[in-house]
């Protein structure tokens, strides 16, 4: 029987083919190959998961290519994905798909290419330097390079013409030749390089707990609940130069792209010296810096990569550490299949590869703390700021008898009179509105009419900079009607605020301050993120306002005031979660006032300020409400001492995929699925998305690896109408 390899076409299948393995190709198809197959009528692409001693098949086509040297997929990663694709109820290309950037699975990903020009003499010779007396572009060219080294052609042309220096070249004075140009994203970056900083005793025992785990043959996750403030990034950076210094890797995972940027910035400059090699991947890169920088870390160049969620699949050798900031982030869940979740899988990669998983946070998830009570994971608490800083003071402002008429007020006259008194001392304030756009919705004051989105079962939010409405789901968009197309009425009325109605009043009562946003709508450019922040850092912006990108993470001294507006919006979303979302979210966006000298105020805005979340969080008490939480999600039979799988049928016609989901539902009560509660089918809270209709299936479940199994056929399977979709969500962070 000849050796036969196992491959995983780049089609849409659940499923891998054998095939034999040439003689000529015998030494370069490896586990994680990328490979030409034939497959029926076509050839496609594949890669190479297994080498089975027996194969179900006895005839056998064989492979035609093998794409460059080595694996493509390091063997740990295949392992990872063939896990996703079982938890996940993936298909296992798809599962690996996410496993491999497409900007590295596409036909034409390959270095850049571009001519390179050196010198081939230290000194001109005589009879060049008399033949080039009248080519002065040409003398030119050659003193330039004479003094400055040599570099790429298309640069160089700012000097002399490129007629000179091909002029150069047939004089054999210098070489022009093609050469790989790795596309850089931090090309236009500088960092100085910083030392670690001496650690108080929380900081300490937090290291001691970590290098405990590091010499452990199967060591334990480590969960640091350190408020905002206290040094957790100082403690990811001393575990990391532990892990270098045994000649190991790190990983480093950050929930939101406008973070990327200054975690960047500190690792750089902590091991810019030690010629470690930084990469990062997230969604804001170009597809060749993506390309160059996974191609980077595949070749062992970079030892440390920080990137957003799908960087936990970073092809990194001798692994020696994942760290997961802001574990409890939402961002960190993918929303199409398969719908994996970067922290939990980082805790599988580090189980994987017998690694220590830090997951840091001020308010960690329940369902990570739940684990740590339980001794799954290593508690480390961190209850002090570091140089002995205080918590800012959180005022909560009930705004309901706050009217400057008839009208509610947008900005309480408490919360502009603290952010005058910090601009008079020359400090900064954010404001923060998890809402975009500058009103929530467009309703007739006679009739009552709402401008819905023609494609989803939601209202149009107005955005007045655009003179547009928007729906921030399919991204459908209208001119603003002049009157009311039900009843004729005139003009109508805006409801509702968002961080453009925001801006403007911050710029109406502070006319002669420097102010900016920052929030999906306006951060498009791939180093919109970064410039806005870093023109923060450098004091040249007064005032920033945005959405929950700038919550988290960051880190300016000069912020000593934070005011939030409507802190209650998210209590009203019918999510179980909601609670502890809101908690977390006024706890993370309080910590960005106060981190240098100066003691920082909070000021919460408010209609419901006893609720339990706010009040909790005014007193920056996380075991508290974690406690109540956990108690009210106990007695529910709610995560974490149950799990959820949700599952959604999608199409254009409501009937069909109504049929079609009951359908699924009785087949998934003929599994008798053990300790399970089914709930459905029923329409979704948001009944319809991009002109798709919505019904969903509640799973409810002990053990989800007693369900998924047995239900990851029937989904697998199963052939549905072509304008009908099902997902399944294992685990779902939204449940709307």
């Amino acid at each position: 029987m000849p050796r036969i390899a196992r491959v995983v076409p780049e089609v849409s299948l659940d499923r891998a083919f054998d095939y034999e393995i040439p003689a000529e190709l015998e030494s370069k198809v490896t586990l994680g190959a990328k490979v030409r197959v034939p497959f029926r009528s076509r050839e496609i692409v594949g890669y190479v998961i297994e080498f089975p001693e027996q194969s179900e098949v006895s005839k056998f086509k064989a492979i035609t290519e093998v794409f460059g040297a080595g694996a493509f997929l390091p063997p740990i990663l295949i392992e990872l994905a063939q896990w996703m694709a079982g938890y996940y109820c993936a298909p296992l290309t798809v599962a690996l798909m996410s496993v491999l950037p497409k900007a590295v699975r596409r036909a034409d990903a390959a270095f850049k290419q571009r001519l390179w020009i050196a010198s081939l003499t230290d000194t001109l010779p005589e009879e060049a330097a008399q033949a080039m007396k009248n080519a002065r572009a040409q003398m030119k060219a050659w003193e330039y390079l004479q003094q400055n080294g040599p570099g790429w052609l298309a640069d160089l042309t700012e000097i002399a013409g490129a007629a000179a220096w091909r002029g150069l070249a047939e004089r054999n004075l210098i070489s022009i030749e093609a050469r790989t140009q790795e596309r850089d994203p931090f090309s236009h970056a500088s960092a100085a390089e910083s030392t670690p900083h001496i650690l108080n005793d929380e900081q300490k025992a937090a290291m001691s707990a970590i290098r405990t785990e590091l010499d452990e043959e199967r060591p334990r996750v480590v969960l640091v609940r350190g408020v905002t403030g206290s040094g957790k990034t100082e403690i990811y950076l001393q575990a990391i130069a532990e892990v270098l210094s045994r000649g190991k890797s790190a990983l480093v995972l950050v929930p939101e792209i406008a973070l990327t940027p200054q975690t960047v910035e500190h690792f750089r400059s902590r091991f810019i010296g030690r010629k470690v090699g930084v990469a990062v991947l997230h969604s804001h890169l170009s597809a060749g810096e993506r390309h160059d920088q996974w191609q980077q870390i595949r070749a062992g160049r970079a030892r440390i990569v920080i990137g957003a969620r799908s960087a936990v699949f970073a092809p990194l050798e001798n692994l020696g550490i994942i760290v997961v900031d802001e574990e409890q982030e939402h961002s960190y869940k993918q929303e199409e299949s398969p719908h994996y979740h970067a922290r939990d899988v980082a805790v599988m990669r580090g189980h994987l590869e017998r690694v220590v998983v830090v997951l840091g946070s001020a308010t960690p998830s329940l369902e990570s703390y739940h684990h740590a009570r339980e001794g799954k994971y290593r508690l480390v608490e961190l209850h002090q700021r570091v140089e002995e800083g205080e918590m800012p003071v959180t005022h909560v402002l009930d705004i309901r008898s706050i009217k400057k008429g008839d009208a509610p007020v947008l900005l309480a006259p408490r919360l502009v009179e603290a952010i005058q008194a910090r601009l008079d001392r020359h400090e900064q304030a954010i404001i923060f509105l998890n809402r975009r756009g500058y009103s929530s919705s467009l309703q007739c004051p006679q009739c009552g009419q709402v401008e819905m989105c023609p494609n989803c079962s939601v209202a149009l939010t107005y955005h007045r900079r655009a003179a547009k409405l928007r729906c921030h789901l399919c991204d459908f968009s209208s001119a603003v009607p002049h009157a009311c197309p039900q009843c004729g009425f005139a003009p109508y009325k805006y409801a509702g605020s968002g961080t453009e109605k925001v801006e403007q009043a911050l710029v109406d009562a502070f006319p002669t301050a420097q102010i900016a946003r920052m929030d999906s709508d306006n951060m498009r450019g791939k180093d919109a993120y970064a410039k806005t922040l870093g023109d923060f850092a450098d004091g040249k912006i007064d005032l920033l306002v945005g959405t929950q990108m700038i919550a988290k993470g960051l880190h300016f001294p000069r912020v000593t005031c934070v005011g939030v507006i409507n802190a209650d919006l998210a209590l009203q979303i019918p999510d179980f979660r909601a609670s502890e979302r809101v908690f977390q979210l006024l706890m993370q966006v309080s910590g960005r006032s106060g981190r240098g000298e100066v003691r920082g105020e909070v000021f919460v805005q408010t209609r419901v300020p006893f609720h339990p979340a706010i009040q909790f969080a005014r007193h920056h008490d996380y075991v508290g409400f974690a406690e109540q939480e956990l108690g009210f999600r106990r007695s529910l039979h709610y995560p974490p001492y149950e799990r959820f799988i949700l599952i959604t049928a999608r199409g254009r016609n409501e009937e069909k995929t109504q049929f079609v989901i009951e359908q699924l539902a009785k087949e998934i009560e003929k599994l008798h699925l053990p300790e399970t509660e089914i709930t459905g089918p029923s329409l979704a809270p948001i009944a319809r998305i991009e002109e798709r209709y919505r019904f969903q299936i509640f799973l409810r479940t002990k053990r989800i690896t007693a369900v998924t199994p047995r239900l990851r056929p029937l989904l697998m399977d199963r052939a549905w109408p072509d304008d009908t979709r099902i997902t399944i969500d294992v685990d779902p962070v939204d449940l709307l």
